[in-house]
């Protein structure tokens, strides 16, 4: 955990002095309780020098009562209001909670992953538009991390008639 919190000092958005400012890669809104906190700084960072937009729906500092429900609540709104291209990351000590949470949430489709072919599938498939991160699986493993998150937020949705039928479908349910 030291590493880690070590990494998220270190890991900066590039500068470049005189250039203009790059266009948002899009928009990512992140959350996370006390288990996942110090996994979303660095990754918050990291997607900032990808050029992500990130709304930080956590807390600013480390609060171990904070309740993940409440966080991935305001996760979806954030979400809700900037359309649906915004797509949103969770964490929490199993990832379980945040999604259960998330899921709760009609259009919200949140899943947990643990590696980048489960991100491509979840993507390709699903349209999974919310990502729940297992920090005391990954929080070791930042690499391993941005892998995934990186394969979630590159790979597109299918689109085809089966597969938002299948959405359609869901919708439906709640």
């Amino acid at each position: 955990m030291a590493n880690l919190r070590h990494r998220a000092e270190q890991t900066k958005a590039p500068e470049l002095p005189g250039m203009p400012s790059q266009k948002s890669a899009g928009v990512v809104v992140v959350g996370a309780d006390h288990n996942g906190f110090h996994l979303k700084e660095i990754l918050e960072k990291h997607l900032q020098g990808l050029g992500y937009e990130v709304h930080d729906k956590g807390s600013k500092r480390l609060k171990p009562d904070d309740d993940f429900p409440l966080l991935a609540s305001k996760v979806v709104h954030d979400m809700i209001e900037h359309g649906d291209e915004s797509r949103g990351i969770l964490i929490c000590g199993s990832g379980q909670g945040m999604a259960i949470a998330a899921n709760r949430y009609k259009g919200m489709r949140a899943v947990v992953l643990q590696d980048k072919e489960q991100a491509r599938l979840a993507r390709n498939d699903d349209d999974a538009n919310i990502l729940a991160l297992p920090a005391f699986e990954l929080e070791d493993d930042p690499v391993k991390v941005y892998d995934i998150v990186e394969t979630w937020l590159n790979t597109p949705f299918e689109r085809a008639p089966r597969r938002l039928r299948r959405l359609r479908q869901l919708d439906e349910l709640s």
